[in-house]
């Protein structure tokens, strides 16, 4: 194809399309790039497809390599050139999608590219969360209603959970570390000025703030968490600046209580004098045996049994269960002692199971810390475990989550 037939493509293409009543949009695929190379021809193909009568035509940074101070000179003569409306579809290969969208809505590009979460080939597209709060929050433009902007933490976790992708915590206004507090000295200044260390409130896109508990953290994070968590618990100065270093040495430890707020609240109500947990377990061993599979003696399967001493008040149940892996044998087991008394324990469910390695230079030494997210239908919260046995911590993480749940339900009777 030589250079004047591809001009004839995009002008017959167009007719076509409009002699069928359609609204037609080009993508100007490499618009970007291709003005830098050959900045006449480029701007013949956006006349070419203003003569056939486009209705937009869309400049795209197909590479994602375009720099924000290199976008306004194409932007400019192509304003210059034609006067049909144009839009911006930008790439994140140099992660500026984002910025460049902005810039372009700034030098009057009339329309916007981009995918929820910045989902898209390689780094991705601009990221449609970020422009939408930009443009209506930091530019004044009214792009979306204030009921639809409140959705957007919404919009973005729903559309992560149908691509099966966990949603990034730390993305830019919706993530769950958007609004996040660690250090003492932020969270004593936020909780008397809020904008000392949010840029926006957060109950505009629909997020939240949150204090974190970690080895960063003063008394003041201990206090507002609690808050936070809605947690009615009356701690002295004393008894707070105890349980600061308690999670400190927790945390020596492996344990993370950033996003095991769970795990955290109990840490709270077990320094309380005359706490006392629901259940406790005296006693467990769990054998691994790999067997022939029934019916199939060449093919051979895990088989994992776990037993258990739960005790109970002043009783001791015996338990045995059989499981998919040691852990979920050992919570069949633990299960099957304790609907004895707390029936309702059947409605719990692991929702998530996560592993991390803490010090991976100790190799198979290695402490490692388990994060365990629950649900009763209702609700959703996760737990910590850290050890240097996986199945301790795991075992550590799953106790919490159903003595957690145990105490919240009788709180709430």
């Amino acid at each position: 194809t030589t250079l004047d037939e591809n001009l004839k493509m995009i002008s017959d293409s167009i007719r076509y399309l409009k002699s069928h009543g359609l609204t037609v949009f080009l993508d100007a695929e490499h618009f970007f790039d291709g003005f830098y190379s050959d900045p006449r021809y480029t701007l013949r193909c956006l006349l070419s497809a203003t003569d056939a009568g486009v209705d937009c035509i869309i400049m795209c940074d197909t590479n994602g390599g375009t720099i924000t101070t290199r976008l306004r000179e194409p932007i400019k003569a192509a304003m210059e050139a034609v006067g049909t409306p144009l839009g911006i579809h930008a790439h994140n290969a140099a992660d500026l999608a984002v910025a460049n969208t902005l810039a372009a809505v700034e030098m009057g590009v009339a329309q916007v590219q981009g995918c929820i979460n910045g989902y898209g080939d390689g780094c991705g597209n601009a990221d449609m969360i970020s422009v939408i709060a930009n443009l209506k929050l930091k530019m004044g433009i009214d792009c979306v209603s204030d009921d639809q902007l409140a959705r957007l933490t919404e919009v973005s976790r729903y559309v992560s959970e149908i691509a099966n992708l966990p949603p990034h915590p730390r993305q830019p206004y919706v993530g769950t570390a958007a609004f996040a507090h660690k250090a003492g000295l932020h969270v004593a200044a936020l909780l008397k000025h809020e904008e000392s260390y949010q840029h926006i409130d957060p109950a505009l896109v629909g997020n939240d703030p949150r204090i974190l508990v970690s080895e960063l953290a003063g008394q003041r994070n201990i206090q507002a968490k609690l808050k936070e968590q809605g947690v009615d618990i009356a701690l002295s100065r004393e008894e707070i600046r105890h349980l600061l270093g308690v999670v400190k040495l927790m945390e020596s430890r492996g344990y993370q209580y950033e996003g095991a707020e769970a795990s955290f609240e109990l840490l709270a109500r077990r320094s309380r004098p005359g706490y006392q947990a629901p259940f406790e377990l005296d006693d467990f061993m769990v054998v691994e045996r790999r067997h022939p599979r029934p019916g199939e003696e060449d093919e051979r399967e895990m088989l994992s049994e776990a037993m258990v001493k739960v005790r109970v008040g002043d009783e001791i149940i015996h338990t045995a269960a059989e499981g998919n892996g040691p852990v979920n044998a050992l919570d069949a087991a633990v299960r099957k002692a304790l609907v004895q008394f707390y029936p309702t324990l059947e409605a719990i469910k692991l929702v998530d199971y996560k592993v991390r390695i803490i010090d991976s230079a100790a190799g198979t030494a290695a402490y490692v810390r388990v994060l365990i997210e629950s649900t009763d239908g209702e609700h959703v919260w996760t737990t910590v475990g850290s050890s240097t046995d996986i199945i301790e911590a795991s075992w550590l993480a799953l106790a919490d989550s159903l003595e957690w749940w145990l105490g919240r339900r009788e709180a709430s009777l």
